[in-house]
């Protein structure tokens, strides 16, 4: 017998194909020009209400199937070029945001912004970076990279700007949690990918980093970071780790 979970999916499932029969994405009694136009009007509409970066199957429920997205974005990106925001890709999908040099007079205005990024403190960024570089990665490990214990408030203090999040159990003993980053993370930061990240080589250079003290050979940035039910984290909130 089907439980209350299956019967909602259905529900959920006829109501999103009657939705995809009233709304027309192919819009084909509009000539073309005008039908492009549209489809631009649309997507820069989603992306515009997004609270988060539009991941490209988002945006193509509101477009014809034979649509490029791509296409979609180079024009509307070129039609902003002399506004004071961009349309950027960042962690996966696209995002409007502010041109940097316009920075400055966003803070002296004092005016409150959509989407702030939250304050940290030196350490609290250190420990972020420190993450970024060696995820998955566990609260002793980060220890060990900065010489003195990390504790466990300040691990809570970035899982609660949502920049971090649990990863899978480590393998050694007692199995602690890993932390790895989010989408939210790459968002704040402007990244598409980790990739994006600076040279680690760089950084340690700068003696920004120094992976001898954590004895880097032992955590390996791997490909595939999973989520921990029991922390409450879901997939979508775990960005996939591939350097």
């Amino acid at each position: 017998m089907a439980g209350p979970s299956a019967a909602k999916t259905r529900r959920r499932q006829d109501k999103d194909r009657q939705h995809d029969v009233l709304y027309d994405c192919e819009l084909a009694d509009l000539p073309p020009e005008l039908r492009w136009r549209e489809w631009m009007l649309r997507v820069e509409a989603v992306i515009f209400a997004s609270a988060e970066p539009v991941r490209r199957e988002t945006l193509a429920r509101v477009v014809g199937e034979d649509c490029s997205i791509d296409l979609l974005i180079d024009d509307l990106q070129e039609e902003l070029r002399d506004r004071p925001y961009e349309l950027v890709s960042v962690a996966g999908g696209w995002q409007h945001r502010t041109r940097v040099r316009f920075g400055d007079t966003i803070l002296a205005s004092t005016a409150p912004t959509r989407s702030a990024a939250a304050a940290l403190s030196e350490f609290e960024a250190m420990v972020l970076m420190a993450v970024g570089y060696f995820q998955p990665v566990t609260r002793s490990d980060l220890s060990k990279i900065f010489g003195k214990e990390v504790s466990r408030d300040t691990v809570a203090e970035l899982r609660g700007t949502g920049f971090i999040a649990a990863g899978p159990r480590s393998p050694t003993p007692g199995a602690p949690y890993t932390y790895v980053t989010t989408k939210l993370f790459l968002s704040a930061f402007g990244m598409e990918t980790l990739r994006d990240l600076l040279n680690i080589e760089a950084l340690e250079d700068a003696g920004l980093l120094n992976r001898n003290s954590a004895s880097a050979d032992e955590m390996p940035v791997v490909t595939n970071n999973s989520s921990d039910e029991d922390e409450g984290t879901s997939e979508d909130d775990v960005e996939s780790a591939v350097l």
